[in-house]
């Protein structure tokens, strides 16, 4: 069985896919853009301010679906420019500072609406390991 999350703290789908999906424990979260949820635009600034607006959006798809950072296991990191990473890197050390969980990171040739970055997660629903 699957549960659909949808929260308002966070940018709606742009196409036809969820902002997440509980299924067998987990919280699977689509990938997230630096859109601010209240204005529908991008944040400006460069690659630390979308990194942190990113991880601003998925902190409350997991909020809605019963999980959070802590739970987080694995996550998936997609730059336009690897050159980039250092400055994603910084921001995202801040989210995961202890138990930080599997990664990968890649360059991919376009990012939906010319995003610098965008990250999806998969985390655990329960707080008991």
């Amino acid at each position: 069985m699957k549960q659909i999350v949808q929260t308002e703290r966070a940018p709606k789908a742009i196409g036809p896919y969820s902002q997440a999906v509980v299924a067998g424990g987990f919280v699977f979260a689509s990938g997230q853009i630096p859109i601010d949820p209240q204005t529908g635009e991008f944040v400006a600034g460069g690659t630390a301010e979308q990194t942190e607006q990113v991880l601003r959006n998925l902190s409350e798809v997991l909020a809605a679906a019963g999980s959070s950072f802590a739970q987080v296991v694995k996550t998936t990191v997609y730059l336009a420019d690897m050159n980039d990473f250092a400055a994603m890197n910084e921001v995202y050390g801040h989210y995961f500072q202890t138990e930080p969980p599997a990664r990968a990171t890649v360059q991919a040739a376009r990012l939906p609406r010319d995003a610098r970055v965008e990250i999806d997660v998969i985390a655990m629903m329960n707080t008991e390991r």
